[in-house]
């Protein structure tokens, strides 16, 4: 059975965090019920996309999709029913706000084909969740996973961010300590980045927060990695840890190079030849409605056989299987190969990178340089 996967991307938020640069927008009930029946107008126009009519992981994405109702995620699944069948093994994230967990929309999303939810928890220092605009108090992150936990959903993941203006290593150290004593299977965490056109972004251009040193985020980094494993977390990708068995399949598809089609405004989609992407415009979308492949909503880009080399460098490096030398030769060829090989030379013989088993993976060391590593892997 072939792999595939779809995204949805939900653009609503009730408010923005400072540091987001995900397409969203703040919009009423109206907009949300266009929004829904624009996308089932879409899966209507490109189901085919795939070749395939099975799913292996169906991730509900944004924005914050827990702002959508029980009733319109029904109509959301009602469509996808109609268009594929999903594996019995199936997995159904849905990303959610912690205060949007209420008992009766946790019992709803059980009844749904919601089989893992993943929640934007960030910190669980309430005076920075409201310096990050978070809607939610550290106490609702626990509400929240004790009312999926009653209503029969316990494959759970929350997000953290490291890094935050003036947030110490002993706090941080707090953060995981709380994140790893709650009954959650999965944990992402990430360095706080200051994208351009954020609230964030333009505080620290007007001297009003200070970026965390590197020497502060890298001694972070090393903190989570540790605590993780001594709580039992498998460090599966650079950014992402996870009791055995419960790694983000979906996620995972990404790095493993999955088909995977993406519906709704900003959502990507490919095929394993090209590329396409919708465009952020929520409003284009909705008016463009059952009519979205004669419209400008999209961009394509095909894949040059370079192109796809560095892909595969670029994802599959990022997770701890690494890259499979055989898959590569077999599909790059053997000079792309030996080009490799040497290129990764100089890191194997400085301990970052590790060439073993027919793997090329990058060491716990060159973790704290993988950007660097893989770039220099590309040919140009």
């Amino acid at each position: 059975m072939p792999t595939c996967g779809l995204y949805i991307h939900v653009p609503f938020c009730k408010s923005r965090c400072i540091y987001c640069d995900f397409y969203s927008t703040t919009c009423g009930a109206d907009q949300r019920r266009e929004y829904v029946e624009a996308l089932i107008h879409e899966m209507q126009c490109r189901h085919d996309y795939l070749g395939a009519t099975t799913l292996s992981s169906v991730y509900i994405g944004g924005g914050t999709p827990s702002t959508l109702t029980a009733d319109e995620l029904g109509r959301i699944f009602g469509a996808i029913n109609r268009h594929w069948t999903l594996a019995p093994s199936s997995e159904v994230t849905l990303e959610a706000n912690p205060d949007d967990i209420t008992a009766d929309y946790a019992r709803a999303l059980a009844a749904l084909p919601v089989n893992r939810v993943s929640m934007g928890v960030q910190t669980f220092n309430d005076e920075s969740l409201r310096f990050l605009r978070r809607r939610h108090t550290a106490a609702q992150v626990h509400e929240a996973i004790d009312r999926l936990l009653a209503a029969g959903i316990d494959n759970l993941s929350i997000d953290l961010i490291y890094g935050l203006p003036g947030q110490t290593l002993e706090q941080w150290q707090q953060d995981l300590d709380k994140a790893l004593a709650l009954p959650v299977s999965h944990l992402s965490a990430y360095a706080l980045t200051y994208e351009d056109g954020t609230h964030l972004h333009r505080l620290r251009g007007q001297g009003k927060v200070q970026e965390a040193d590197e020497e502060l985020s890298l001694g972070m980094y090393t903190t989570l990695m540790e605590q993780t494993e001594k709580a039992g977390f498998l460090h599966y990708e650079i950014s992402n840890f996870a009791r055995p068995g419960r790694e983000a399949r979906h996620n995972s598809g990404y790095w493993s190079g999955m088909h995977y089609l993406g519906l709704g405004p900003a959502a990507h989609s490919y095929n394993g030849n090209s590329r396409q992407w919708n465009s952020p415009d929520l409003q284009a979308y909705i008016k463009a409605a059952g009519d979205v492949f004669a419209t400008n909503l999209f961009s394509r880009e095909e894949l040059s056989p370079k192109m796809r080399e560095e892909e595969t460098l670029l994802t599959r490096l990022r997770t701890a299987g690494g890259l499979d030398l055989a898959a590569f030769a077999r599909d790059f060829g053997t000079k792309e190969y030996d080009a490799l090989l040497a290129r990764a030379k100089p890191y194997i013989n400085n301990g970052t990178l590790a060439h073993t088993n027919g793997q090329l993976r990058l060491t716990r060391k060159g973790l704290f340089v993988s950007d660097d590593i893989i770039s220099s892997l590309f040919e140009d």
